[in-house]
């Protein structure tokens, strides 16, 4: 079979394609190999500025020429460094291979050998994958889940002086505002946020095993090190770590991958609660013309949205601690481990994607019924007896915890006349019952 959305084994290339093929630039392997093309070029470029007098002939009015080779890349292009691949066997090997060809096309024929000059594969691959991880949460994943955040905060806003009864425990509890439930999401994820563009994107740059060995031997007096960091930061916006082994230490994308599992974490709660107020009626769902919600049950409405959002967090989030856990662990200076790992780094972040997408979607569709949420606190008058034994407290009246639990943990149904009618047994002057019998549920929701 063809390979497409059909036959694709994984849904996040088949059933979810639309909501992941932005990341396809990024987190493929045309992406990985696009960048490896672009670090190649860049390191030349880097050579070149140096100087090297080897690389004198080569003008920095070529250097677009040059950049093109990248800039330019195609699917084709992709394609030939795989065929190349098949003879290698090395798949770093074929991209200097195919650059080395186009730069002989261009007519860098005598410089060509300087493409890959002193580096080991790594050097590649612990730049062009932090790079595309990068650019790929920068233009893709941070603003998904701002636009989700933003949504959020919009509903706060909205509902800020809507009463709700709160529910601890899963029992009714001191009166909160719709608003101010919605805002608490906004300030978790929003400090996540902070959070996650406070880590670093750390690339590992220094030859065979971190040394700048073979560097150092063709060119002592260069300082190797100092170009190294240059080159990272200002060629390719990454920082270098150092020292290192052969490869990246991987604790910064771990803390990346982190600081993600925790915005999912937190998306997972804010998912299972509006999913719960759904099912309470705080919630009714815009229906969509053609829409079916039951394949058996014609009236049904379900809040597919959030629980697709919910499952596909979860799968992120097992593979993003997955990826955390393993990557800062390798044996000795190198081993291969990291490598295959780093392949599926694109499956978490596309998981992530469409449950972003889910949850905008969900959250478009969700309409307040306040007819709904005033009867669950008109249905729960027992919830102002904290609001008056504290005011006893106040007082100084006689056990006034006591009393009130007294009244209200029976298993008869306590209505505002219930409460009015204990108020008015209270020892205590007429302005304070009056004082007492102002508070209901609407109103006793704090600040």
């Amino acid at each position: 079979m063809q390979l497409n959305e059909l036959t694709a084994i994984s849904p996040v290339d088949g059933r979810y394609r639309r909501h992941t093929s932005a990341l396809s630039t990024y987190l493929s392997e045309y992406g990985l190999i696009r960048y490896r093309v672009l670090v190649e070029i860049e390191y030349f470029i880097a050579l070149c500025e140096l100087p090297i007098s080897q690389l004198a002939e080569v003008k920095s009015e070529q250097y677009d020429a040059l950049r093109s080779i990248y800039k330019d890349f195609s699917e084709e292009d992709a394609q030939s460094i795989k065929d190349i691949e098949k003879t290698t066997n090395h798949d770093v090997k074929a991209v200097e291979y195919f650059i080395k060809s186009k730069m002989e096309d261009m007519g860098f024929e005598d410089v060509k050998e300087f493409v890959h000059f002193g580096l080991t594969s790594q050097d590649i691959n612990n730049t062009a994958i932090p790079l595309s991880l990068k650019e790929a949460v920068e233009n893709i994943v941070l603003p998904l889940v701002e636009n989700v955040s933003n949504t959020i905060a919009s509903y706060a806003n909205k509902w800020a002086d809507i009463p709700m009864l709160a529910k601890t425990h899963g029992q009714p509890a001191s009166p909160t505002r719709l608003g101010k439930e919605f805002m608490v999401f906004k300030a978790r994820i929003d400090k996540q946020l902070f959070l996650l563009k406070e880590v670093p994107h750390s690339a590992k740059f220094g030859g065979a095993t971190g040394n700048f060995n073979a560097h150092h031997v063709a060119y002592p007096d260069t300082d190797w090190v100092q170009f190294g960091n240059d080159f990272v930061r200002n060629h390719l916006g990454l920082e270098r770590s150092h020292p290192t082994t052969q490869i990246e230490h991987y604790d910064n994308m771990a803390a990346l991958f982190d600081g993600i599992k925790r915005i999912n974490t937190i998306l997972i709660d804010f998912s299972r609660d509006i999913w719960q107020y759904i099912s309470m009626g705080y919630f009714k769902q815009k229906i969509k013309e053609g829409e079916v919600g039951s394949s058996a049950m014609p009236h049904k409405v379900n809040p597919i949205d959030f629980e697709n959002a919910e499952g596909n967090l979860g799968m992120a989030n097992a593979i993003f601690e997955h990826l955390s856990a393993k990557l800062p662990i390798s044996r000795l200076q190198r081993d291969l481990t990291d490598s295959t790992v780093l392949r599926n780094i694109g499956i978490p972040l596309s998981h992530t994607v469409i449950a972003f997408n889910s949850l905008a979607k969900g959250l478009g569709k969700i309409e307040l019924n306040e007819t709904a949420i005033n009867n669950d606190l008109e249905d729960n008058w027992a919830v102002v007896a904290e609001a008056i034994q504290t005011i006893l407290r106040r007082e100084n009246y006689p056990k006034p915890y006591e009393a009130l639990k007294g009244l209200t943990r029976t298993n008869s149904k306590i209505t505002k006349e219930t409460i009015h009618e204990f108020i008015d047994t209270l020892e205590v002057d007429g302005e304070l019952k009056s004082s007492l019998k102002e508070i209901s549920p609407m109103n006793y929701t704090g600040v």
